[in-house]
């Protein structure tokens, strides 16, 4: 057996005691390693779009139906803000009139005249109705002291009237004496002819006396008859202005609506005049042109073409699930991959560290879950740390992580062991 004695002390030895120091070795560094910080973090999809809402690609729709009958642009030229991309003809019978504004202008101008002529017309009725009533209280007046007059000139005549009744029956008795006297022959037919002279001038003046009297009654009868037609013929007259007064505010107010209506017509004509010829909202390169060649019809609100911005400042929007929604917050960073740009990515708990990431800040986490159960967070530039690429495009795919706490390894594995959410006791810490 000396010939395996070699063997014996290499493979027979006892490795007890060489191997324990080993093994507390690695139990010691295995236990360093639990140690070691871990980032938490959440892992989302997302894409490049811009963060205000101008810079986003527009498309261009057409206002109003028409044909094309001009393009100035092709797909990929790049365009200033107000450039002219595409002209549109009148496809509408009730537009096609080349003087169609010209010609609705001259009937606005005519009804406005129409409306002045009435509105005039208006304020000399009012003068005429005032007109009218200072005449009718003037001629009131004037008749009513004409009857005031006549009244005091009847006074006086009836007076008259009575004086002449005395005298003429005074004269009469007289008469009547002489009368008797006369037949006795007392007295001669000289005296008899003279007391009867005498008593006729009395009836004449009681006969004058009387039809004094009887003509001032008639006359204020008559004064009477015409103060009240002075109110009818007044009051007629007033009423036949105010219904024309009436008859121009109604046409004036049917002016109105009718300028109201043209003057629509004319700012419609006018709006839509501008509409032949479609312009540039922003600068920027155009893309996706849906209609070609020359008089292709358009439907009201058709998609012509799109205006991409040339100057965007970029963001990206991504989603998360609904239970990871409480550990992400505004200010939060995160590290992105974006398509096209090779990375080396360190898996598990150290993406901060990985070559080839880009890093952004969270501008925002919308309240409202979107038809997929997800919600939208939008993450920006970061202008403190490195920029991101001057090659990335709107809509291009970036995949995002969001770094949560640093938490030893050991924590982490006890967390899924578990089944504890990720940050779980630092939340509910924060929300205290």
């Amino acid at each position: 057996m000396e010939k395996f004695k070699s063997f014996n002390q290499i493979y027979l030895r006892e490795k007890g005691p060489a191997t324990r120091p080993w093994l507390i070795g690695l139990g010691l560094i295995l236990l360093g390693i639990l140690f070691l910080p871990w980032t938490q973090n959440i892992r989302s999809k997302g894409q490049i779009t811009s963060l205000y809402q101008e810079q986003k690609p527009q498309k261009i729709y057409s206002p109003i139906a028409g044909k094309i009958s001009r393009w100035w642009v092709k797909e990929g030229d790049f365009v200033e803000q107000g450039d002219t991309l595409a002209k549109i003809s009148e496809i509408k019978a009730e537009y096609l009139d080349p003087k169609l504004i010209l010609r609705t202008q001259e009937q606005l101008d005519a009804k406005k005249g129409t409306v002045e002529f009435y509105e005039q017309k208006v304020k000399a009725t009012e003068d005429q109705i005032v007109n009218l009533r200072t005449s009718k209280t003037l001629k009131q007046d004037q008749l009513t002291n004409k009857i005031t007059q006549l009244q005091q000139k009847i006074t006086g005549e009836r007076s008259e009237l009575e004086a002449a009744n005395n005298e003429y029956n005074l004269v009469k008795d007289q008469f009547e004496r002489n009368s008797k006297m006369y037949k006795e022959g007392l007295i001669s037919q000289t005296q008899f002819q003279q007391r009867n002279a005498t008593m006729q001038n009395s009836l004449a003046k009681k006969t004058i006396a009387e039809n004094k009297v009887n003509q001032t009654l008639q006359e204020i009868q008559n004064t009477k008859i015409e103060l009240r037609g002075v109110d009818q013929e007044y009051s007629e007259k007033m009423n036949k202005a105010e219904g024309e007064k009436f008859q121009s505010l109604g046409m004036i107010e049917t002016g109105k609506g009718d300028i109201a209506k043209l003057e629509n017509q004319v700012s419609s004509y006018t709006i839509r005049d501008g509409m032949y010829y479609i312009l540039a909202p922003q600068s920027g390169q155009v893309i996706n042109a849906k209609k070609a060649g020359i008089g292709e019809l358009l439907k009201d609100g058709e998609e012509l073409l799109t205006v991409v911005p040339q100057n965007t400042n970029y963001a990206v929007e991504m989603y998360v699930r609904p239970v990871d929604l409480p550990l992400v917050s505004p200010g939060q960073e995160v590290r992105f991959i974006f398509d096209g740009f090779p990375a080396i990515i360190f898996a598990g708990g150290w993406p901060d560290q990985s070559f080839g990431t880009f890093p952004g800040k969270i501008r925002a986490v919308e309240n409202n879950i979107d038809e997929k159960g997800m919600f939208r967070v939008i993450v920006v530039e970061d202008p403190k740390d490195k920029k991101w690429p001057k090659q990335i495009k709107m809509g291009a795919g970036a995949q995002g992580i969001a770094l949560l706490n640093d938490v030893p390894l050991w924590y982490e594995l006890w967390r899924n062991i578990n089944g504890f959410p990720a940050d779980f006791y630092t939340v509910k810490k924060d929300e205290k």
